[in-house]
């Protein structure tokens, strides 16, 4: 009877050791299957980082002809000019304003493209500077306000979900000391 029972007692062990390993391989199989899934939506929200950086230079562009009309050219007001022939003829005060208009819409349509994919805009003006999103342009020398912090942004950073995708260029408040 003994070595019925040593026959058992080997066998519990035995189904012990087997159900340890069982439970281990499932814990590794659904940690496979996690990281699995991680990498592949990692992949499907990183896949356009390249093109969205390639289109960053035409948001850049768009914004740069935005900013090259001032706001004023507008506020004068909008009367044909002497030598039209037809009625409906516009000025060129007109003509500017509508373009300025279509490359404005243009702007927000692409950013707002870009911002269906997790592509967002920063401005770090003000914040401390860290070197890790920012890259400093210039230093200068500015009383009154703290060494490291960034007084401009020349050009806007933009990240990725949390990924950076492009560095802000900044100027740096320089330390005089």
């Amino acid at each position: 009877e003994t070595e019925l029972l040593k026959t058992i007692k080997a066998k519990e062990a035995e189904t012990t050791d087997l159900k340890s390993r069982l439970q281990y391989l499932q814990a590794d199989f659904l940690n496979l299957q996690r990281n699995a899934s991680r990498e592949k939506e990692q992949q499907r929200d990183f896949a356009i980082t390249r093109f969205a950086g390639d289109l960053l230079e035409t948001v850049d562009v768009l914004a740069l002809a935005l900013k090259s009309v001032p706001e004023s050219v507008f506020a004068q007001t909008n009367s044909p000019s002497s030598d039209s022939s037809s009625p409906d003829s516009k000025s060129v005060q007109t003509y500017l304003k509508e373009l300025h208009q279509g490359v404005d819409m243009t702007h927000r349509l692409l950013l707002s493209t870009l911002f269906k994919y997790h592509v967002k805009p920063f401005d770090p003006t003000g914040d401390k500077f860290d070197p890790n999103q920012h890259e400093a342009m210039y230093q200068a020398p500015i009383p009154g306000k703290e060494p490291g912090t960034i007084l401009e942004c020349q050009k806007t950073g933009y990240m990725i979900k949390d990924r950076l995708l492009r560095a802000a260029q900044v100027g740096v408040v320089q330390d005089t000391s």
